[in-house]
């Protein structure tokens, strides 16, 4: 099954018009310090396979990255799972809304 992959701009809208999604960033620790989506929870992409077990199945995320390949890839993998995924096509690199360090 193919993950589909939303263009910076429609995630935006969602988030907007308030969308039940969640946004997973799979950077790494220095990556999230220098700024994320706000609304993102932060699982590193090696934290993923423990982390699925406290994510729901019954909701969709939308997996993030700095160019969309690790998240793809967390994608894949939470796919196979059972999850709802998408990728944010591009990944940060592509993303001009807001942002924020983690704090």
């Amino acid at each position: 099954m193919s993950i589909r992959e939303y263009k910076p701009e429609e995630v935006q809208q969602m988030l907007n018009e308030n969308k039940d999604i969640k946004l997973i960033d799979v950077r790494e620790d220095e990556e999230v310090a220098q700024g994320m989506i706000p609304s993102a929870t932060h699982i590193p992409l090696g934290n993923i396979p423990e982390s699925a077990d406290n994510l729901d199945k019954d909701l969709e995320y939308i997996m993030v990255c700095r160019s969309g390949q690790r998240s793809m890839n967390a994608a894949r993998y939470l796919n196979e799972n059972g999850f709802t995924v998408h990728n944010l096509e591009g990944g940060m690199l592509n993303w001009d809304g807001e942002t924020k360090p983690k704090a």
